[in-house]
């Protein structure tokens, strides 16, 4: 068993709108958040005081403790408001991907029991649409503005008292991401207030910040590691987060320039612009300290890539997943120059590992031998909403939670992540369930049988890959067809970037299919 070289913290009882604004009185008219777009500020006084008339008014609406809200939205300076406002108000805040399709939506709405909707006007429709679909939805707000809905902009001026709502943060579900966990289709990931609260607390020691830090935060909010890095752990400490709604290299790179960002937290796409696109000579990135690149799998040698252009320590990785919180190895800043390389970090303070073999696993691994990553910690989720089978197999009697990834430690305690079990693709950061994609595929009248696996293009990435058995009555089914026919059906991360015809997709006897040999084949 490999265990943290940090202290234990102790576990935060706390909702997690106190714990990450508890201090927001002490940094006061410091910027909190700012708009990478147009520059509108809200010093921490502001969102400490917006947040709660804002859950005022959402209480007064009628959400109550126990209630989900689905928060739909790409990164704004709203979007924190939003989700404190509703955890205050006694909600869960299911995130939802902004690029979702109704239908997807509507999936999400219904699996989670959501019957309030917060949205922005350009994808109103949408919000609309799956509300219709899902049914049980009371009211959807805007952050915005749009005719017939209620507003983010307007809940300040409400005179409703602010709720006075007691959570139970050891049991009261904070946040309700989906993810598909090591396969399968999404699942609703119950993560408490104390949960998401006490990971900050142990992320603190090895990468600390405060005052004067300058975040840019333009990885999405509804992901996991976007609303731990980018939003609650800054916010936390009283840095300033910059906020993009989406990654566009030039903006990107002119708000480094521009707000004086200091820290960059990233997926490895951006790793490879900042190592290779032209663009990036062209901008003073001076300001920059640290980089730190997390949510799939990054190459050594394109990490070492980016940190010599830009001057830096080696860009430092992190490891976790939805169900962890999600942090539970990272690079320490101060050990940033000394990390060997291609390392996602050590052990995060408060938490355990276990190296099992893949033959046998009841069977610990010492240092150096590769096998399944087990952690166990404060961290890890109270479970999958209504699905406790799938909990069941995710999380063993004795606490411990098998991640499906395949990794070694070396004996100064470093991890390294060199395979995966998990079935799962993993697009830009983005999770991609093989089954759900397989699923959709069989809808289609000329395709037999299907199956799908993820493979690596020149640039890095893993995009789905569709291995697609032909009706007998369809010989003429396109590449094309089958690319089009997904992408009018899920969000564009989820989309069909390769397909093989085949004449049979491989499976075992139990009928599981054979994605080893599939990717032999490739």
């Amino acid at each position: 068993m490999f265990r943290s070289e940090y202290a234990d913290v102790p576990p935060v009882e706390l909702p997690i709108h106190d714990a990450v604004l508890a201090r927001a009185a002490e940094f006061g008219d410091a910027p909190a958040l700012i708009d990478g777009t147009d520059g509108t500020t809200l010093s921490y006084e502001q969102v400490d005081r917006l947040h709660r008339r804002a859950a005022a008014a959402l209480a007064e609406a009628g959400v109550r403790r126990g209630d989900v809200l689905a928060l739909h939205s790409p990164n704004t300076i709203a979007f924190p408001i939003a989700f404190y406002a509703a955890t205050r108000a006694g909600a869960t805040v299911t995130t939802v991907h902004p690029l979702a399709t109704a239908e997807e939506f509507a999936k999400q709405l219904r699996d989670s029991g959501a019957r309030w909707i917060v949205t922005v006007s350009p994808l109103l429709d949408v919000a609309r649409r799956a509300a219709e679909i899902a049914g049980g939805v009371r009211e959807i707000f805007v952050c915005d503005s749009a005719r017939g809905h209620r507003s983010l902009i307007d809940m300040p001026a409400s005179t409703a008292p602010e709720p006075q709502v007691t959570l139970d943060p050891a049991e009261d579900i904070a946040a309700l991401p989906y993810s598909s966990g090591t396969t399968g289709i999404p699942k609703g990931v119950m993560l408490t207030h104390r949960q998401i609260a006490t990971n900050l607390a142990q992320l603190g020691p090895a990468i600390p910040a405060g005052p004067g830090e300058r975040v840019l935060a333009v990885l999405p909010f509804f992901h996991i590691y976007g609303l731990t890095a980018l939003m609650n752990a800054p916010l936390r400490q009283g840095a300033t987060v910059v906020v993009l709604p989406r990654f566009d290299l030039e903006q990107f790179l002119a708000a480094i320039q521009n707000h004086r960002i200091t820290a960059l937290y990233v997926a490895p796409p951006i790793v490879l612009a900042l190592a290779k696109h032209p663009a990036v000579a062209q901008y003073d990135l001076s300001s920059l300290r640290y980089v730190i690149s997390a949510a799939a799998p990054l190459d050594a040698r394109l990490a070492a890539a980016c940190s010599e252009r830009l001057g830096l320590p080696p860009v430092g990785q992190a490891y976790g997943m939805t169900e962890l919180s999600p942090g539970t190895h990272v690079v320490p800043l101060d050990a940033m120059r000394d990390a060997p390389p291609g390392t996602v970090g050590k052990l995060i303070a408060g938490t355990e590992m276990r190296i099992v073999s893949l033959d046998d696993p009841g069977r610990d691994l010492p240092a150096g031998e590769a096998g399944e990553i087990l952690i166990r910690g404060p961290q890890i989720m109270k479970g999958y909403l209504g699905r406790p089978d799938a909990t069941a197999a995710m999380i063993d009697p004795e606490g411990w939670l098998h991640t499906g990834d395949v990794g070694r430690v070396d004996e100064a305690g470093w991890l390294f992540v060199v395979d995966r079990v998990k079935e799962l693709i993993k697009y830009k950061g983005f999770q991609v369930a093989p089954a759900e994609l397989e699923a959709l595929l069989l809808t289609h009248p000329g395709v037999a049988d299907a199956a799908v696996i993820g493979t690596y293009g020149d640039d890095g990435n893993e995009v789905p890959h569709a291995f697609v058995v032909r009706q007998p009555s369809a010989a003429e089914l396109t590449e094309a067809e089958i690319m089009t026919y997904v992408a009018e059906r899920v969000a564009p991360y989820k989309r069909i970037r390769h397909v093989t015809f085949t004449v049979g997709v491989p499976r075992a006897a139990s009928g599981k299919i054979l994605r080893r040999q599939l990717r032999e084949s490739t």
